[in-house]
């Protein structure tokens, strides 16, 4: 392959109370401690109940599936040795962001001024997946394409059911407690690079914003990584939930390069239609249905992800991802984090046994996940 389309995650944790199983504004705590694993992959985030830990860059699937286990077990132990612990989900079951105390320092402080209530209130925990890709003009091709595939991968990465102590009906309830800030959502279509950079340096100035970072599109050009990065997605409970969501990332832009190579560029679809896909994503997860807009008729999710899988199926080789993209069928099987979520609370009644069943879910599937790959 010429281009190594090299991959990166990175992932929100939150920082709970073993006591409680409460978020817990302790993030100084925790990145003490785990300075010496993570260095500068390690860093806060707006609330001190939350932390983020990025890969390394990384030349394949596999390599970055030793990556995440190898943080999330680092990341657990070094939570453990501080008397917190940690939990993957794309929101907590019942902590009030009202309670969360803000990391301290100006960035944080200009986005709460600037955002004011709804920047307290973003108490959110996503998984982020960068592709490298091989030029700008490619970037803006295959992010135009790549956008049918969002509501897909968020469906298959739900975690987020609860909101504040209440069952929202949603699976992904994160999905819309980011949608209220602005420059979210299915981006646009571009014609080019340049009809992108012309759209970010009139935002620049008009003041609206002050860098592209301040864009926050489900898949954006990354500003500085050279990435093409996937925000749409709650974090995985599970690290094999992750490691394929990013491997299928991955081969879905793979694919549709190597389409572009031999002039077969994918249907380009109006932002409005992916967003309706979205909410279904949101709401149902891989229960619900999802409309395939070339039949024009709606079709089980479960359905539209092994044609995914089809549709990927000749370039995983080539990436040495097949493993890791096959789970997928475990996930459709055996349900996401948000089923399981549902399911604890069904038996318990009780959220505060939803986010203990969180917390150890988190840890042991670490576990099983590092026997898997020998880490």
């Amino acid at each position: 392959m010429d281009h190594a389309f090299t991959v990166g995650v990175e992932e929100e944790f939150q920082i709970v109370d073993p006591a409680t199983w409460e978020l817990r504004s302790h993030v100084s705590e925790l990145l003490a401690e785990s300075a010496p694993a993570f260095g500068d992959q390690i860093k806060r985030e707006m609330h001190q109940s939350i932390v983020e830990v990025g890969t390394k860059i990384c030349a394949n699937v596999e390599e970055l599936a030793e990556e995440i286990i190898r943080i999330r077990r680092d990341l657990s132990d070094a939570a453990e040795r501080v008397g917190l612990r940690v939990a993957a989900a794309g929101t907590h079951p019942f902590s009030n962001w009202m309670d969360q105390v803000l990391s301290p320092g100006e960035r944080y402080q200009n986005i709460v001024e600037e955002m004011g209530q709804l920047a307290r209130s973003l108490l959110i925990f996503g998984l982020h997946v960068h592709v490298a890709v091989p030029d700008r003009e490619s970037m803006i091709a295959l992010m135009n394409e790549a956008r049918y595939f969002l509501p897909h991968l968020l469906a298959l990465s739900t975690s987020s059911p609860f909101w504040m102590g209440r069952d929202t009906g949603l699976k992904s309830f994160r999905t819309t407690v980011f949608r209220r800030f602005p420059r979210t959502g299915i981006p646009d279509h571009f014609g080019s690079w340049s009809d992108y950079e012309e759209y970010v340096n009139l935002l620049i100035k008009l003041h609206s914003i002050d860098n592209a970072k301040k864009i926050w599109w489900d898949l954006r050009p990354h500003p500085t990584f050279g990435t093409l990065e996937f925000r749409i997605c709650d974090v995985p409970t599970a690290p094999r939930a992750s490691i394929a969501i990013a491997a299928l990332a991955q081969a879905i832009i793979v694919k549709l390069f190597r389409l572009r190579e031999r002039n077969l560029g994918f249907r380009r679809y109006h932002r409005a239609l992916i967003e309706e896909n979205k909410w279904r994503a949101a709401r149902w997860g891989i229960d619900g249905k999802l409309i395939d807009f070339g039949k024009r008729e709606e079709v089980p999710m479960r359905h539209l992800a092994l044609e995914l899988l089809a549709f990927v199926d000749d370039v995983v080789d080539g990436l040495g991802s097949r493993r890791e993209v096959e789970y997928v069928q475990k996930i459709l099987s055996d349900g996401t984090s948000a089923e399981r979520q549902l399911q604890v609370y069904q038996a318990t009644g009780d959220l505060r046994a939803v986010a203990r069943s969180l917390v150890e879910e988190t840890r042991e599937s670490v576990e099983q996940s590092a026997r898997t790959y020998h880490v």
